[in-house]
């Protein structure tokens, strides 16, 4: 009888450590592709790299070479209202008290908004309109 309960016990466990995906709080973050005005404030980042490191670090990262032919960087491009603004370290030189909302478009979804060349995705801002 004891066998069969440690049994169960272990077993238990075993699935509860195997979940797949982690907890996330939805309250927090409803959309992971997109960081809020309500976000941009609470993480208290004064540029909008700092409030995506903070909130979203995985919008920054290095997407892996997509090509054996082409060396073109993965790394997102960054749109600024639907426009072209630069690579990733223009973030750096952006306040984020100008933007209303941060967006990451996967590839797929960056070719379907901007068009082709943006294998690393686009980090899309939108700017505050009662600056």
């Amino acid at each position: 009888m004891k066998t069969r309960i440690v049994l169960t016990l272990t077993l238990a466990a075993a699935l509860a450590g195997c979940s797949a995906a982690p907890h996330r709080d939805p309250a927090l973050s409803p959309n992971p592709e997109v960081i809020t005005r309500d976000e941009i404030q609470a993480s208290r980042g004064y540029t909008v790299y700092d409030v995506i490191e903070k909130v979203h670090a995985n919008f920054l990262s290095y997407r892996g070479r997509t090509s054996i032919r082409d060396t073109v960087t993965s790394m997102p491009m960054v749109f600024m209202d639907d426009q072209v603004y630069g690579p990733v370290g223009v973030l750096r030189n952006i306040q984020a008290s100008q933007i209303e909302q941060i967006r990451l478009y996967r590839a797929w979804e960056a070719v379907l908004k901007y068009g082709t060349g943006l294998p690393g995705g686009a980090i899309a801002l939108y700017s505050r309109l009662d600056r």
